[in-house]
């Protein structure tokens, strides 16, 4: 099972975002898990998930959070503000799933 996780500010308004995420997952039965997290836990949460995917409010850290990610072979993208502004869950889940072939 593939494991995603989300990073924002606080975690909040990125929680939305995965309860729509993980609605079109299981309409398709695509076994995933996907989680938010505030900036914060990015280091502690790290070595157990696949993908992490920022807030474009906080892609200022991907940079340096890529850095890190790097010790572990794993990326840091940045959701595209649009879909993530109008909590596309769809086209979010697509593009992370698209980042882990």
């Amino acid at each position: 099972m593939k494991k995603i996780l989300l990073c924002c500010s606080a975690g909040m308004s990125t929680s939305l975002l995965v309860n729509k995420m993980k609605a079109v997952a299981n309409e398709n039965n695509i076994s995933v898990e996907i989680d938010a997290v505030p900036l914060e836990m990015f280091n502690e949460k790290l070595p157990v998930y696949d993908l992490i995917l920022l807030g474009p409010q906080v892609k200022f850290k991907q940079k340096e959070f890529q850095k890190i990610a790097d010790q572990y072979n794993k990326k840091v993208e940045v959701i595209n503000m649009i879909d993530y502004g109008t909590m596309n869950g769809k086209k979010v889940l697509d593009f992370a799933l698209n980042l882990m072939k």
